[in-house]
Order: C-alpha cells, then sequence, then structure tokens
C-alpha cells in the first residue's frame, strides 16, 4: 500500500484532497499542516518521511498572498522555494515522488496563445519568481518530482475568488472588477483529482500545466458566478488594470495550454463554468443546512 504525504492540509487544495481520500482505498494517507510537520524544517521533513516511510509526497503549502509577498519576500520564498526543496531531497532520498503544484504566475502574462510546459518562464513578481525557484530546486532534488501549474484556484475551503465575488455580490449594488486580465478558473476538486490521477498511473516526471477549460476575463468570471447564483441585484462594472493598482504586478495573459496532461492522463477536463456550477451547488447547500 502507498503512503501518501499531503502537506498544506488545512489549505483548500489540501482539504480536497482530503475528502476524496475515501476513494482510494489503495492508498494510506498522511494529512499535515503546520502543527503536524513544520516542511520549513529539514531535518523534520527528512525524519518525518524517513519514519513513516512514505511513498509519495503531495505538497499543496504554499504561500499565496500575492500582494503581502511583495513585502514579505523572505517568507514567501521560504515556503515556496525552501520548503519544497526540503520535501524533494527527503523524498528522492527515500526512493519516493512528489507532487508540487505551481502556478501560471511564472510566466510575464505578454503571450497571445496559451502556454506551454516549454515556454521560457519570466515571472513578474515575487510570488511567481519564488515559485519558480521552488520548481527548479525541486526538479533538482528529486528529477522524479511532478511538478502541475494551475491557475485562478477556487473550492468551498478557505478564502478565494469565487466565495468573495459571492459575499459582495449579495452586499454591493455595484462593483468594479478587473477584465484585462485573462485566464482560466481551476476547482480545487478537478485538480485534486488529476493529482491523484498521476499517482495512479505513475506518470513520466516533469512540468504539467493543468487548468479547466476555456477562458475568461475576471470580470466574466464574476458576472458567471452572479448568473449561476442568481444574483442580480449587483451591477458588475469592467475595470482596466490600471485602475484598480495592486503592489504585485499580475500577468495580464496566463492562459495555460493542457495538451500533455490531457494525452498523458487520457482524460477530457471540464469547461470552467461547468465545474463552477459543482462549487456553487455545494456552496448552496452548505448554507441551507
Amino acid at each position: 500500500m502507498k503512503r501518501i504525504l499531503v502537506t498544506g492540509a488545512n489549505g483548500q487544495l489540501g482539504q480536497v484532497v482530503r475528502d476524496l481520500s475515501a476513494q482510494y482505498p489503495q492508498f494510506q494517507f498522511l494529512f499535515t499542516d503546520i502543527a503536524e510537520l513544520d516542511i520549513c524544517d529539514a531535518q523534520s521533513v527528512e525524519t518525518y518521511i524517513s519514519t513513516h516511510k512514505i511513498n509519495w509526497v503531495l505538497n499543496c503549502a504554499a504561500y499565496t498572498a500575492v500582494d503581502r509577498a511583495e513585502q514579505e519576500e523572505a517568507l514567501c520564498d521560504k515556503i515556496n522555494h525552501i520548503a519544497p526543496a526540503y520535501l524533494a531531497h527527503a523524498i528522492e532520498k527515500a526512493g519516493g515522488r512528489m507532487i508540487h503544484i505551481s502556478t501560471d504566475y511564472v510566466f510575464n502574462g505578454t503571450a497571445h496563445i496559451p502556454y506551454t510546459e516549454e515556454t521560457p518562464t519570466a515571472p513578474i513578481a515575487v510570488y511567481g519568481r519564488t515559485k519558480r525557484a521552488g520548481e527548479t530546486a525541486l526538479l533538482e532534488a528529486c528529477p522524479a518530482a511532478i511538478i502541475l501549474r494551475t491557475a485562478w484556484l477556487y473550492s468551498v475551503y478557505g478564502n478565494n475568488f469565487v466565495k468573495t465575488m459571492l459575499r459582495l455580490g449579495r452586499e454591493k449594488t455595484e462593483l468594479g472588477v478587473i477584465f484585462d486580465q485573462i485566464g482560466t478558473p481551476t476547482y480545487a476538486n478537478d485538480l485534486a483529482k488529476v493529482m491523484l490521477a498521476c499517482i495512479v498511473q505513475d506518470i513520466p516526471a516533469g512540468i504539467y500545466h493543468f487548468s479547466n477549460e476555456g477562458v475568461c476575463s475576471w470580470y466574466d468570471f464574476t458576472k458567471e458566478i452572479h448568473r449561476q447564483a442568481g444574483i442580480t441585484t449587483c451591477n458588475v462594472k469592467p475595470l482596466h488594470t490600471v485602475d484598480y493598482p495592486t503592489p504585485a504586478q499580475r500577468p495580464h495573459y496566463s492562459v495555460l495550454d493542457k495538451t500533455k496532461i490531457k494525452q498523458t492522463l487520457g482524460i477530457t477536463i471540464p469547461h470552467w463554468t461547468e465545474s463552477l456550477q459543482e462549487c456553487i451547488c455545494l456552496l448552496e447547500k452548505a448554507t441551507t443546512k
């Protein structure tokens, strides 16, 4: 029986993996967050992986506060770069493998066609730079590792764009949302299923891209969130990025090409509007209980 360590288990992706774990009785899952395992402590990481005889690490831990990262670069780098390298060294020493989540922010956003895994990276913010450094360090330490780059992640857990737009849509009569940043939302349940499929199929090492299918702006995303939730009292207006300055620069275009992961796993990926509907239905069920 494969023993799988899931780090960042209290984050939105980690909690989704926990929900799905019962569907994989052939695996034994060990869920940890900072209280159980400090992934920024190299010795603790090596001891834990060795003692528990871990075969796979699913690293769901990350520093994702993109704007705050501009003032907390050292902490961001520690979590997104140094810690994944510690995990990679330890699982390599144990003869196992690792799946690590990375981001569309490793690109500069100046393209006009979807980014493939071979596209040169050029991060423009601290968050993206630390995530790219983590990718490089991880693959050097554990050549058998798998990196899944994703984008615009949301779920029923934690704080995310979907939950924020639902709340604001019900609180406000008018809302301005960026329309000139283009990408694709990713439902954490879909990403978690792909992570587990990578283990089941024991796919080749390397970098893969995954998000839902389709393309939209944050403005389009918000309009669809409100439409599906039946929110009609909030007027959503498009904003230019320059009208909404933030500490961190964001890519204007970060659509990921998913051809490699689809061909490797033999999967079809749901359109982002379909997965959004599933999430909103679950959120509505939770509020009516």
